[in-house]
């Protein structure tokens, strides 16, 4: 692990619960504003209501039943991160943008942000590794995306209790993930559509915060507990950015992640 801080000036963001269109759009706003401003962004956040989300190469059309998905009273957006289903319900969201001018490559950011999230969650009383070398990213399927850890994933004792993936433009990246608190994501397999999978597989039980430390904590807890590993480690005048900064560029994106030609564009 590298001991030098790869950007010079960080913020700090603690977002308030938003609809899965807004949560992504914000992302969207920010890896925009990373490009513009030069500054790293940490965010925290929530879903206003449970939230079925797709990596941005998902296959969904025809395999996932959009009317269970509606009786169930969940929305669904897709990410525009790559990876596999997520239920963001019961669980914490990060996002981490930042300029590409003088970024790492892929993988060295990504080990250097998995430092903060490690740092973080011991911060919490978490004890995770990273999963072993030997597991390979999974393709992007209609399987869960807890299902099982990848290649530097975090996990505890062996099961995947953070899932992240990242999205590069020309000029900045884009890294978000989820945090699980409890375990809801085997409900996943009841909105796959008759035919196009096996739902009486059983999907193996993913860690959890709860499982790990008797308790529920909440978004401000997680989000403490990172902020102060921001600035251990990388930026120790890491300041906070208000959500009402991002408000109006972040409305501008809504439309795209609220058009289902984007959501079930595969």
């Amino acid at each position: 692990m590298h001991s030098r801080r790869s950007y010079t000036r960080w913020r700090l963001l603690l977002a308030e619960p938003r609809s899965g269109a807004e949560n992504m759009a914000r992302d969207s706003a920010l890896q925009a504003r990373a490009a513009r401003s030069g500054e790293t962004v940490f965010s925290i956040y929530s879903w206003t209501r449970p939230t079925l989300s797709f990596g941005r190469h998902q296959p969904a059309t025809g395999l996932y039943d959009i009317e269970k998905i509606r009786s169930a009273n969940v929305d669904v957006v897709r990410r525009p991160t790559g990876g596999r289903a997520i239920l963001h319900d019961h669980e914490v969201t990060y996002s981490v943008t930042a300029p590409l001018k003088d970024a790492a490559p892929l993988r060295e950011t990504y080990s250097r942000i998995n430092r903060i999230l490690l740092d973080g969650l011991g911060r919490l009383g978490v004890g995770v590794e990273l999963a072993s070398p030997g597991e390979r990213a999974a393709a992007p399927s209609m399987r869960p995306c807890f299902e099982t850890p990848g290649e530097g994933e975090l996990v505890a004792s062996g099961s995947k209790l953070v899932g992240s993936a990242q999205w590069r433009d020309e000029s900045a990246l884009l890294q978000h993930g989820s945090i699980l608190v409890e375990d809801d994501q085997s409900s996943l397999t009841s909105f796959v559509t008759p035919g196009a999978g096996s739902r009486s597989e059983l999907i193996p039980q993913p860690a959890t915060l709860h499982a790990l430390l008797g308790r529920s904590p909440n978004v401000a807890e997680v989000a403490g507990a990172m902020f102060d590993a921001v600035r251990s480690l990388e930026d120790e005048d890491a300041t906070e950015l208000a959500e009402d900064e991002m408000r109006e560029e972040t409305m501008s994106h809504i439309p795209h992640f609220l058009d289902e030609g984007w959501t079930w564009r595969r």
